[in-house]
């Protein structure tokens, strides 16, 4: 979030550690990743209750001629990730209990995507879901790609989301009703000689979870020119759609569990971090630099604004609907194969709107800055 005139600047340590763990002879395959994440200091030498040690995957795989069953705690990673993704640059990363099964062969893939969440075991208890972890009760996902291997991939994606409300009464829930939203969505990709084209466009309908419907959009395309085999520059925009003041249905697009930081700053302003529903414009433009090998330095312009009108105090700001701009820097270097250097600066450039969304003060500059190794050995690997 935005500093203010009393904030002071905080630096700390985040630290993960991942080790995974894979089987596969053949017909069954497995997975199983254990991390732990926590600041330098924050931990005492010797605890008794892991409190940042948990699962990121534990999974088993069944499969025999394209078609496959996977059972258990998995990442889910589907297109660009911005409606599923890994979350990896948040140090605990993202994962979903469910069912996925499928069928793959060169040119297509056929996912089904299915959960059922739980607050824990309940025993005469009801089915109600309103205290979990996870963000949702139900999931039913359908996702396929069509890759011809050369030039062009397509893939639709239908996601339904089962939310549940209700009343808790002497400790218990006394009416559960859930609500289920559809995200409906294509992508395309398609290369022209050094031109690489992207597009995404999806809609949100049905209902959340306060029994109001839902109406919302998004779409983005981008456009990435290889200059030189050194050099490549990208410029797109992403549009989803905010909150109309005179709608009673919800209009506001929800990225779900996309990976955010991906695609709207790398500061993290929006979706990754608390954001009224306004909606979003991103005009951007980056390039892309190799000067030596095993180095590449990556600048990036971001211009935001709301996409719809900013009311505050029932008054139309004068601001209009301009956020801002952000510049992002990144350099990576990689020290070995699998030891990796990355480290990069950010400023933002907020409008009286911005400062007004986000809060902070506009007296005081907005900057950050980030240091990561990332070192990600295979310690061992072998056959039967």
């Amino acid at each position: 979030n935005p500093m203010g005139e009393t904030s002071q600047a905080s630096s700390f340590i985040w630290n993960r550690a991942r080790l995974s763990v894979g089987y596969d002879n053949g017909f069954v395959s497995m997975g199983l990743s254990v991390q732990d994440v926590s600041v330098w200091g924050e931990r005492q030498q010797v605890e008794s209750y892991p409190y940042t040690t948990g699962i990121n995957e534990a999974w088993a795989k069944i499969y025999k001629d394209g078609f496959f069953a996977q059972l258990g705690r998995q990442q889910l990673s589907y297109d660009d990730e911005r409606i599923l993704g890994t979350l990896d640059w948040h140090q605990a990363g993202r994962w979903h209990d469910a069912l996925k099964l499928g069928y793959e062969n060169p040119n297509n893939k056929l996912h089904l995507i299915l959960t059922y969440n739980q607050e824990g075991v309940k025993v005469n208890a009801g089915t109600g879901y309103l205290y979990g972890g996870q963000p949702y009760k139900t999931m039913q996902t359908g996702w396929y790609q069509f890759d011809n291997k050369e030039n062009f991939t397509a893939s639709l994606l239908l996601m339904n989301l089962g939310f549940e409300a209700g009343d808790v009464v002497n400790g218990r829930i006394d009416t559960a009703k859930t609500t289920y939203m559809q995200t409906i969505g294509a992508n395309l990709s398609y290369k022209i000689n050094e031109i690489n084209l992207y597009g995404s466009v999806y809609l949100q309908t049905g209902k959340m979870r306060n029994d109001k419907s839902v109406s919302a959009y998004m779409f983005a395309a981008k456009a990435q020119y290889n200059i030189t085999p050194k050099l490549t520059a990208t410029a797109g925009l992403d549009y989803l759609s905010g909150q109309k003041n005179d709608s009673e249905d919800i209009t506001a697009f929800n990225p779900l569990f996309g990976t955010h930081h991906k695609f709207y700053g790398a500061m993290d302003y929006f979706y990754a971090s608390a954001y009224p529903a306004l909606g979003l414009v991103d005009l951007y433009a980056s390039l892309t630099v190799k000067p030596v090998k095993k180095l590449t330095l990556d600048v990036a312009y971001h211009n935001f604004s709301t996409q719809q009108p900013v009311i505050s105090d029932n008054i139309l700001l004068d601001s209009g609907k301009a956020l801002g701009s952000e510049i992002d820097f990144t350099a990576t270097y990689a020290v070995r194969p699998y030891v990796t250097l990355q480290g990069g600066f950010s400023v933002m450039f907020g409008t009286d709107t911005f400062f007004a969304v986000k809060g902070g003060s506009k007296d005081v500059a907005q900057y950050w800055g980030f240091l990561s190794l990332n070192v990600n050995p295979t310690i061992f690997k072998g056959k039967f």
